[in-house]
């Protein structure tokens, strides 16, 4: 990327909650991926409750080497320095997540789990997820759907929401008038095989069903940055920012409270 793409990549992370960043997998390496996590799925059976998400088979780098090689990928690094995103720093793990043919669609949901914490408030990302598109991506087989801007501002779905996961989200009916409906403002992120989508912990994103004959492939992977102001930060700091008690211990919670307005 130019200094300038690289730019124009963060302002849209920040904005919309959102960017892609192309061909960041060699083929030889999204063949390899395509292998060992078809191998690591092959006897894995998905429990009930997770139908929604697709066969969301974990895993650790430290007893991988090859979802370690993907999670110390040089040019995801470099992307992320080239966007002034280098202090953020993986987890340590992934997740695989699939649509098989004919699975349903993933509800709308967000996975900042921090709603009491002032960081909420952060006009910059705090956590990420970085997702490996191991398939082409379109409306038909499954592709994500993000609502521009919601990990910033409150809209109606906010209040609306079945609290996400395993709060309440997956043992909602297939058929939920609100958790699978299209939003007038969604976006349908579609990607080739090999592309990366950065999207910040807190935007509402979900899924469509699978309604093609072939498996579609992410592997998704967390990564977090110290809780401070990062060095591309120019602007004001927003006042609840910067009086934040950092020594305080805000209780975990997923329900955007009176900190999304």
């Amino acid at each position: 990327m130019s200094p300038e793409q690289a730019t124009e990549k963060r302002q849209q992370l920040m904005r919309d909650g959102f960017c892609v960043v192309d061909d960041i997998l060699s083929d030889t390496f999204l063949q390899e991926l395509r292998i060992e996590t078809e191998r690591m799925m092959e006897d894995w059976v998905p429990p009930p409750d997770v139908r929604y998400q697709g066969q969301h088979v974990t895993a650790q780098g430290a007893e991988n080497p090859i979802i370690q090689k993907l999670l110390d990928w040089p040019a995801t690094r470099r992307a992320l320095e080239q966007m002034g995103l280098g202090d953020f720093a993986s987890t340590g793990g992934v997740i695989l997540l699939t649509k098989d043919p004919g699975e349903p669609a993933l509800y709308w949901h967000q996975d900042w789990m921090q709603w009491n914490d002032p960081l909420s408030c952060s006009p910059w990302p705090q956590i990420i997820f970085v997702s490996y598109y191991l398939s082409d991506t379109s409306r038909e087989n499954g592709c994500l759907k993000i609502i521009p801007g919601t990990h910033l501002k409150r809209i109606p779905l906010h209040d609306q929401l079945v609290p996400a996961h395993e709060q309440g989200a997956r043992f909602i009916a297939e058929d939920h008038p609100t958790m699978f409906s299209d939003h007038p403002d969604q976006v349908e992120v579609c990607v080739k095989a090999g592309d990366l989508v950065l999207a910040d912990a807190r935007v509402l994103h979900s899924a469509h069903r699978n309604l093609t004959d072939e498996r579609r492939t992410l592997v998704l992977a967390w990564h977090r940055r110290p809780d401070t102001v990062p060095a591309y930060w120019t602007d004001p700091v927003p006042a609840i920012i910067a009086e934040r008690n950092a020594d305080a211990e805000y209780p975990g919670s997923r329900i955007p409270g009176d900190l999304l307005r």
